[in-house]
């Protein structure tokens, strides 16, 4: 799987593609209000006539920014060879237009773009920094991407999506303190992308001893997704979530086995598993301990059935 699609809402919001310099001049009269949709804002990813904080400027010029709720940062030029330096700058500098800036989403670019694993991204915890208020913040890209421990009183979700994630950063992200986080949702990736974080790394979410707000967490498109499942077949944190995600990574029956035998899962309103490894039988022994109490369990995407060996199953987003 790639990312083939741009992000359809943010921030409970419809995107809406804010137009390029050539047709920004026919689109103006029909601009939506700023409060109603999360504005996508991009430029070519190759050749661009234009880079990006030059289209937030006409952006600035065009909108009431200060009724904006929610933002998404598309494309930026060169994406496989630049960072978004000057874009983070760019969004920094304009904080005092932004008062109500509630969600931000740092690299909505699919594989046409550049692909997820040759993003390059940055330090981005500035962007926390500068926006006190904001409540949801997503970041895709795992080339160069780091995440300083921070402190945020307001931050309900995170998403990271990668490839491949750097153990500085999971441990980073373990490290901050966040409240208010009732969603966090971390694309762990493979080795071959950069991912080196091990079981041990994720003990901070597990041990619910942080984040007192999580009911969502999402430790998934792991190729130690087995492992993850038995840490978390005994994990503390377990027993206060209402969705547990472990999709889009190498899940087995060993690990399926650990979920079945550990602590009780039917307090989940869902429990996400799709594209797995599991058998048949296995598949069908977690739905009738599950369905029959009320969670709603994704089994979807089989991607061997369990009858390939470990080193060929394959996480949903790599490159």
């Amino acid at each position: 799987m790639t990312i083939s699609d741009h992000l359809q809402e943010w921030y409970g919001l419809p995107a809406f593609d804010f137009p390029d310099a050539a047709g920004q001049a026919a689109a103006q009269a029909g601009l939506p209000a700023p409060e109603s949709v999360a504005w996508r804002i991009s430029v070519d990813s190759y050749e661009s006539e234009e880079d990006w904080p030059e289209a937030f400027a006409r952006f600035a010029a065009a909108v009431d920014t200060t009724r904006v709720r929610a933002l998404i940062v598309g494309s930026w030029s060169d994406a496989y060879d630049s960072g978004p330096e000057d874009i983070i700058a760019t969004l920094t500098g304009a904080k005092q237009k932004l008062p109500r800036l509630g969600g931000l989403f740092l690299g909505d670019i699919t594989f046409e773009e550049c692909e997820i694993s040759w993003i390059n991204q940055g330090e981005v915890t500035g962007l926390l920094d500068a926006f006190p208020d904001l409540e949801h913040f997503g970041v895709r890209g795992g080339q160069d991407l780091a995440f300083s421990a921070v402190k945020h009183e307001r931050l309900r979700s995170l998403v990271v999506e990668t490839g491949g994630l750097d153990v500085g950063v999971v441990r980073n992200i373990a490290a901050s303190d966040l409240p208010a986080l009732e969603s966090l949702d971390l694309w762990l990736g493979t080795s071959w992308y950069g991912a080196n974080a091990d079981v041990s790394d994720l003990e901070p979410f597990l041990s619910g001893a942080r984040l007192p707000a999580l009911r969502r967490l999402a430790l998934r498109n792991s190729e130690i997704q087995d492992e993850i499942a038995v840490a978390t077949a005994g994990a503390p944190v377990v027993a206060r979530l209402e969705v547990l995600d472990l999709s889009m990574g190498t899940l087995g029956d060993d690990g399926a086995e650990a979920l079945l035998t550990g602590q009780p899962l039917t307090h989940l309103r869902k429990l996400d598993l799709h594209h797995h490894f599991m058998s048949e039988a296995m598949v069908q022994r977690l739905s009738d301990a599950l369905v029959p109490a009320g969670v709603e369990l994704d089994v979807s995407e089989s991607e061997t059935g369990g009858s390939g060996g470990r080193e060929d199953r394959y996480t949903a987003v790599a490159e």
